[in-house]
């Protein structure tokens, strides 16, 4: 089978769904509320203890095999770089980095982010640098709320600050992201494609290389609007 032959994601919805709106406005006025599960408390103090409580925050929500975690902690070596993905399968394939070799300024868990978001708010946390790659879509019309950005959870994302940065390789994902977080915001929200010259995921690189295009919006949360 080739590598580069990754497809884009198709949907019989091929614009912003008509719903979004309204879904992103009702979850801005009722908070979510699910209880916290105990072992996302844990994974949450997991995270946290290697933290020095002075070093700026950065989180890779949905990290998979945790490539761009490690590329992250590289890239910013006085920030400590938590990466968080609900499965452990996907953790434990880090590879082709060893121990002895993995940053020092960074730490993996598995959490559920539902949960990972709210706490990191409910112990008023603020990150300087936030990614959401390439989530999963959920293309099928009937799926619009199972997306991060028509999800209960997250209003939450916006009020941890810093900046947010989310990839994908679907323009109908990247379009409603952008109303949906500019909804919470109370500023436009752009988005445009761009050009993957190191690709942080293996999701990316092959979306690259299979000659698709690539989508991200980045905000600075904590700039005058």
């Amino acid at each position: 089978m080739s590598y580069a032959n990754s497809r884009i994601p198709t949907s019989a919805q091929e614009a912003v769904h008509g719903d979004l709106v309204r879904q992103v406005e009702r979850h801005r006025e009722r908070p979510f509320a699910k209880p916290f599960a105990q072992y996302n408390r844990a994974a949450f103090d997991v995270a946290m203890s290697g933290w020095d409580a002075s070093a700026p925050l950065i989180l890779d929500a949905g990290c998979g095999v945790a490539h761009s975690t490690i590329a992250l902690a590289r890239a910013y070596p006085d920030h400590w770089v938590i990466g968080v993905d609900q499965s452990a399968d996907r953790l434990a394939r880090r590879k082709p980095y060893p121990d002895a070799l993995m940053p020092k300024n960074m730490v993996l868990v598995r959490a559920d982010l539902l949960d990972f978001w709210r706490l990191m708010e409910q112990a008023g946390l603020r990150l300087a640098r936030h990614y959401v790659l390439y989530p999963n879509p959920w293309p099928k019309i009937g799926h619009l709320g199972r997306r991060w950005h028509a999800h209960s959870v997250f209003p939450t994302l916006p009020r941890l600050g810093g900046v947010l940065e989310c990839r994908t390789n679907w323009r109908v994902y990247i379009q409603e992201y952008a109303i949906a977080l500019s909804l919470l915001i109370g500023r436009p929200v752009a988005w445009e494609t761009f050009e993957a010259k190191a690709p942080l995921t293996p999701f990316e690189r092959k979306y690259r290389d299979s000659g698709q295009p690539l989508y991200r919006a980045v905000v600075d949360l904590d700039a005058a609007g």
